[in-house]
């Protein structure tokens, strides 16, 4: 029969919806700044400053000086504002775009409540709750099989395991990624139908335990990316030691 549904709005109160906690974003000034100061930008500011420099040491030296320096800085300046405003749209724009994708599709569960079946959003689940799934479906929370007909699910994005595994109400290993009577959160049935109690939901969740360890995880910079870094560095060290070069021997 599953639960009631005075129980099932008592133990959502209490857990939560179904569903991840988002990992930590960047707030979006710091986007800003990177797109505005970071990697070549700062050379082209860097340069752009020196010309200003020049340009008032000339102005300082000469009644009539030149406007090369000035207009020299005031493009720099332009250039790397407008890269970084354009580079920061596109990456906004482009999150947005990602975020839309998926809202697009919201994912809804079958669940009997009181003997009774109703369609609800997947974050609506709640321990306890009796739920169907059938083939094409995605998994809406960690379920203990209690009933299954030819059901199979793909665990790959959680095991890796290219091969869909059967699922029925035996419970044949201790190891519960291997037991064949657990279906988890975010796997697909791709056959058959199956009938499930609901153990655990959102962050509770097998997956959602590997998204939260995975989310505290210090990530360190790729070869490619020191490599870049690097390069950066050599190249602005080159430019400052030419631009002082200069700068001494033109005064």
């Amino acid at each position: 029969k599953g639960l009631t549904p005075e129980k099932a709005k008592e133990y959502l109160a209490r857990d939560g919806p179904n569903a991840l906690t988002p990992p930590k974003t960047t707030p979006e000034w710091i986007k800003f700044c990177k797109n505005l100061f970071g990697g070549f930008a700062m050379l082209l500011w860097i340069g752009g400053v020196l010309c200003f420099v020049a340009y008032s040491i000339q102005a300082g030296t000469f009644e009539e000086p030149p406007d090369d320096n000035l207009y020299l800085g005031c493009v720099l300046v332009a250039v790397v504002m407008v890269t970084g405003i354009f580079s920061y749209y596109q990456e906004a724009k482009s999150s947005k775009i990602m975020e839309s994708f998926k809202n697009m599709v919201p994912q809804y569960a079958t669940v009997i409540r009181g003997g009774q079946k109703y369609t609800f959003p997947a974050e609506e689940l709640v321990v306890g709750d009796l739920v169907e799934v059938k083939g094409g479906d995605r998994i809406p929370a960690d379920l203990r099989v209690v009933s299954a007909q030819g059901c199979k699910v793909d665990n790959s994005c959680l095991t890796g395991e290219s091969e869909a595994q059967s699922r029925s109400s035996e419970n044949n290993s201790d190891n519960p990624l291997e037991s064949k009577n657990l279906a988890f959160f975010s796997t697909n049935c791709v056959e058959g139908t199956a009938r499930g109690l609901v153990i655990n939901t959102g962050d509770r969740t097998i997956m959602g335990r590997i998204a939260n360890l995975a989310s505290g995880l210090e990530m360190g910079t790729t070869p490619i990316a020191r490599e870049i870094e690097h390069f950066i560095h050599i190249i602005t060290g080159v430019a400052i030691f030419l631009g002082i070069t200069f700068f001494v021997v033109a005064f």
